[in-house]
């Protein structure tokens, strides 16, 4: 039997995904030049302190802090260009 070759929601996350960490390791590698530190421009949001819920014998802590950048766009946007092209 052959599968037809069919892009699918999976592979552009997983290409997105990738983009915006590859993104945001040239962003913060780059900011230490003067010329290129606006790549590394960008807004963090969620939670400032962890949600912490104390039981009896154990607790449990839940964060999620994102940290959206330039380079982080850009390569999002390389991962959704490649997704086209494949």
């Amino acid at each position: 039997m052959v599968m037809k070759d069919r892009k699918n929601i999976g592979t552009l996350f997983l290409l997105m995904l990738s983009g915006i960490v590859l993104g945001g390791f040239l962003g913060q590698y780059v900011a230490k030049y003067p010329s290129w530190e606006w790549l590394n421009y960008g807004l963090n949001f969620g939670l400032d302190e962890p949600l912490s819920i104390e039981m009896q014998i154990m607790r449990l802590t839940f964060g999620l802090r994102f940290k959206i950048t330039i380079a982080g766009v850009v390569g999002m946007a390389f991962g959704a260009f490649v997704y086209k092209k494949i």
